[in-house]
């Protein structure tokens, strides 16, 4: 693809200059990701995705610290062209997604044999390997000359070839084609299911909150409790299957941005990557990996798992599907490692 950097019309002298507009749209998706990753900071540090996140905008502040110095220097005085910036961003963002993607699977499936202590330290280093690799790819393959385009009206423009990710393109296609298929023959059922799963949520929160607050056992306080636990047991039929039930609670939150996605998609709006690699995607893709992971290991450790926290509560979709004979503990109360492994403290 693309970019348009100047246009004349050879007609009447009309000259465009869009290197305002580049540096405008490069903010504007720098301050979305730094929002995003506002929402998102009680997580950083979690998982490798969560890493990468924080990468992420990082990389977006660099990107609009040099449009901007190469906009007000202007483009005779600035020593690298915005046709090379543009390109070689757009090169080094087009080369992450993939081992991203790779490395953070395999960082939630190794999730509870690894060492807590070091495993900040390792996700640093993983994720500055994943833009090390990515801006050496770009350095090597990124041309940055301008070229020029005659229209056949008498007009002229100065293009730059860009790139866009391919990959992200086709995971959004295919995450919203796959969620559609599954969701479809029990669309019927979906609004109950939604509403449970909002009461049941609402419980766990409930349970949370007493779980801080309690110092001490207390009668009262275990009345409350089984009466909740009470309350829980009015089942709803039929319940979905365990893997409806997890496609239903990530599409919950990222229908909307998949539908956007493709909407794009299919207008032909195409778009750098630069632009396309931005925090909802990777919070898309941790939810997705997360909830696999979590589908797995549920079979052996049920809804209580040692996955690092995302946008999705997996949890509440799973006693959706199997029912709260289990009480709706906090994670803090129950303890699935090893050595402590049929450990279940009740207050």
């Amino acid at each position: 693809m693309f970019a348009i950097i100047e246009q004349w019309d050879m007609e009447s002298g009309c000259h465009r200059d869009n290197l305002k507009q580049y540096v405008v749209l490069v903010l504007i998706k720098l301050g979305v990701d730094a929002f995003a990753l506002l929402l998102l900071s009680r997580t950083l540090c979690t998982s490798l995705l969560s890493m990468c996140s924080l990468s992420v905008v990082l990389a977006d502040m660099a990107m609009a610290f040099v449009t901007m110095a190469v906009w007000l220097q202007g483009a005779e005085r600035s020593p690298l062209s915005i046709c090379y910036v543009l390109a070689f961003a757009s090169a080094t963002f087009a080369a992450v997604p993939l081992p991203m993607v790779c490395l953070g699977l395999l960082d939630y499936y190794l999730e509870d044999t690894c060492n807590h202590l070091s495993k900040p330290l390792r996700n640093v280093i993983l994720t500055l390997l994943v833009w090390a690799q990515a801006g050496v790819y770009a350095y090597s393959s990124v041309d940055g000359q301008l070229m020029v385009l005659n229209y056949m009206t008498g007009r002229k423009a100065l293009l730059c070839e860009v790139q866009d990710s391919t990959l992200i393109a086709y995971f959004a296609l295919g995450l919203f084609g796959v969620v559609i298929c599954l969701m479809l023959p029990f669309w019927s059922m979906i609004p109950q299911w939604i509403k449970e799963a909002d009461r049941l949520h609402e419980a766990r929160e409930k349970f949370k909150n007493l779980g801080r607050n309690l110092k001490f056992p207390s009668t009262c306080c275990t009345e409350t409790t089984n009466s909740e636990e009470r309350d829980l047991k009015e089942a709803i039929q039929p319940r979905p299957p365990l893997w409806i039930s997890l496609t239903l609670g990530f599409s919950v939150f990222w229908m909307p941005y998949l539908g956007v996605s493709v909407s794009c998609l299919f207008l032909g709006f195409q778009v750098p990557a630069y632009i396309t690699v931005n925090l909802l995607w990777l919070e898309c893709t941790n939810s997705l990996l997360a909830g696999v992971i979590f589908w797995i290991k549920s079979e052996k450790l049920g809804p209580y798992t040692h996955l690092p926290e995302n946008m999705c509560v997996w949890q509440v979709y799973w006693h959706l599907s199997k029912g709260t004979q289990q009480q709706l503990l906090p994670e803090a109360v129950f303890n699935p490692s090893p050595m402590k492994g049929n450990i279940l403290i009740h207050v």
